[in-house]
């Protein structure tokens, strides 16, 4: 008994792991998982549970010692202290990798761990639930394996249980069951989930509520039908007052919630908007920085994506300002990529809509951005696909005219074929251009010979008369002056 309990004390230190690993200790344990003296065996289990949580290597030691079969065949004739022990020994191995959650699988582990949820004790419960998360969040297969068990009505009872520690892991065990495919997210939602989550909101217990969002978003995400059925469960006003919460985990995952339910359709953004999920979004831009930004960023998008209308609703609720400080100041690429996104999505409408971009002064930021060599693939890619969509309905003239002196010919012709559209209905505009040196650039332009970039010139061209075009072409102060050279009084 010593010896064991020593073991199980050095094991909770990572640093001894290593050596417990060299001195052979597991193929030590594994006869004492046998012994005939229960707390014997259930300090042995608890040393194995600790030496494979702290290391893949031994949790492959685990498997291949065989010490898994004998394990989850002893689960049903112990006692709840030994059926804790094991229920961690499972969920060790299961956490590192799928293929070590497989062998788990395989051993028989999820059904003993199903059984394990019948039992009074609320400790083997959480530590049976835990375990089939630890199973369940690494793929489909896996994920169905458990349901395949029967596990989600035994969990939804768990979520009815008054242990605040057993309702925080079965919340986040059914949200690794959902979050793989749209059919076990359904499986979960037919059991009556999203009525028990929705009642948990309003729980003052900070790990308790972040499960329950982050569980709400992984069954939003899949479809209408299920978004539609997280709304109908009144979960909105109530979850976008919690943007406000002093837990960052919290606030992250309702921002993602609010994300995945925009995305779906105008109708589901529109909810989010009218319950004033919109103007809440934008405040939590504002008061937070990094990663946090990120679901909040994207659901700007998503909501301006859909509509004319939610997308002005985006822009009167000072979006754009929030956009321009996200691209300003967040360093990380990634976030950087989501912004300019965001942006397109809410610039590409109409004119008035590109008109705001513009005003917002976010279009020389893209370009520089696009241009930037240290900008990554998909940063230069969202840029690029971003300043085309609002150029190619931006009729602010004097807002794109940096562009021409700037922007490389794949972004020119867009801005070019704007000057050419609207040029040739408004005298005032051809004035300002030529005044402010627009049209002496567009004769610097080399374009190749029947190009696009070479018919938005000649329209352009022909907006102006001939002599005009000429006085501004390269080369026409040099003829003016040959001419003077060559020419000879009567």
């Amino acid at each position: 008994m010593q010896f064991v309990q020593t073991v199980a004390d050095m094991a909770s230190r990572p640093q001894n792991v290593e050596i417990l690993q060299q001195a052979g200790v597991m193929s030590l344990l594994r006869p004492l998982m046998l012994d005939v003296v229960p707390s014997i065996q259930q300090t042995a289990a608890l040393a194995v549970g600790r030496l494979a949580e702290h290391s893949d290597d031994l949790a492959e030691v685990v498997v291949r010692e065989d010490i898994l079969p004998q394990l989850i065949h002893s689960l049903a004739s112990q006692n709840r202290f030994y059926k804790k022990a094991a229920a961690f020994v499972l969920r060790a191995v299961a956490k590192h990798a799928p293929e070590l959650a497989q062998a788990v699988v395989t051993c028989g582990g999820v059904d003993a761990l199903v059984v394990c949820l019948e039992e009074f004790d609320p400790w083997v419960k959480e530590a049976a639930a835990w375990a089939l998360g630890c199973i369940a969040r690494h793929n489909a297969s896996l994920s169905q394996s458990v349901v395949d068990a029967g596990a989600v009505p035994l969990l939804l009872l768990c979520l009815g249980e008054p242990e605040i520690a057993l309702k925080r892991i079965t919340a986040s065990t059914l949200s690794d069951i959902c979050k793989h495919t749209p059919e076990l997210a359904q499986t979960v939602v037919d059991n009556g989930a999203i009525a028990h989550l929705a009642q948990m909101i309003l729980n003052p217990d900070v790990k308790l509520k972040r499960q329950v969002f982050a569980a709400l978003s992984q069954i939003s995400k899949h479809s209408v039908n299920l978004a539609e059925l997280v709304i109908e469960a009144d979960v909105f006003p109530a979850a976008v007052a919690c943007l406000r919460d002093p837990d960052d985990h919290i606030k992250k995952n309702v921002s993602t919630l609010m994300r995945e339910v925009a995305k779906h359709t105008p109708e589901l953004s529109q909810v989010i908007v009218s319950c004033g999920g919109l103007a809440a979004m934008i405040d939590f831009l504002g008061n937070s920085h990094g990663h946090l930004r990120l679901p909040g960023i994207m659901m700007l998008g998503y909501v301006a994506a859909h509509s004319e209308n939610l997308a002005m609703a985006v822009i009167l609720s000072k979006g754009l300002l929030q956009l321009s400080l996200c691209l300003s100041e967040e360093p990380e690429h990634h976030i950087k990529a989501a912004t300019a996104w965001s942006i397109g999505q809410i610039g590409h409408h109409t004119p008035e809509h590109a008109h705001a971009v513009a005003a917002a002064d976010l279009l020389p930021r893209l370009l520089e951005l696009y241009m930037d060599i240290g900008s990554s693939e998909d940063l230069q890619a969202k840029c690029k696909t971003a300043l085309k969509s609002i150029l190619q309905k931006c009729t602010d003239l004097p807002c794109l005219e940096p562009f021409l002196y700037d922007a490389p010919s794949n972004i020119l012709k867009h801005v070019l074929g704007q000057f050419s559209k609207v040029l040739p209905h408004d005298s005032k505009a051809r004035r300002l251009f030529v005044t402010s040196g627009g049209l002496k650039k567009v004769q610097e332009i080399q374009a190749e010979p029947g190009s696009v970039l070479q018919e938005h010139i000649n329209s352009i061209n022909s907006c102006f008369p001939e002599e005009i075009v000429r006085y501004y072409s390269p080369g026409y102060s040099e003829a003016l002056l040959e001419r003077l050279e060559n020419y000879k009084p009567a």
